[in-house]
């Protein structure tokens, strides 16, 4: 019996969502946004330099605390493991990013949001599935 509720608990902590871990999703959270480029279904190229652009919606709050950055998910978007920008002031829309040699058919960025103390605004999640790109092998593998 105490292995079954055990099993119960876990289970019930893996399926529960990321905001009770500190996250939120963007659809009630006054943050939201959407993936310019790199374009769904495009192909970019290890070393190439390119324009990661974005258009976001920020919360109507005082944003001295705050910051947003990029990560990239390797996997279609199930992991996010692949830091593409330093924490940036959340009004920026771009940042000019070196494709790392790391080929993929699933490339998923994800735009975060959020702030510090003394307006706490916990790290809200925008992940962009709908913009899956790909990273092709370097040259040298084949």
């Amino acid at each position: 019996m105490k292995t079954r509720i055990f099993f119960m608990i876990v289970l019930a902590l893996a399926i529960t969502p990321a905001a009770q871990f500190g996250y939120r999703s963007t659809s009630a959270s006054g943050y939201s946004a959407k993936l310019i480029s790199p374009a769904a279904g495009q192909v970019l190229h290890p070393g190439q330099v390119v324009r990661v652009q974005w258009k976001s919606a920020l919360p109507d709050m005082d944003l001295q605390t705050c910051e947003s950055e990029v990560w990239m998910s390797l996997d279609g978007g199930i992991t996010y493991t692949v830091n593409v920008s330093p924490w940036m002031d959340p009004k920026a829309q771009y940042v000019w990013w070196t494709v790392p040699n790391l080929p993929t058919n699933q490339a998923v960025m994800d735009i975060r949001f959020g702030c510090e103390y003394p307006n706490p605004y916990p790290e809200t999640l925008a992940p962009q599935p709908r913009s899956m790109f790909v990273i092709a092998n370097s040259p040298d593998e084949k």
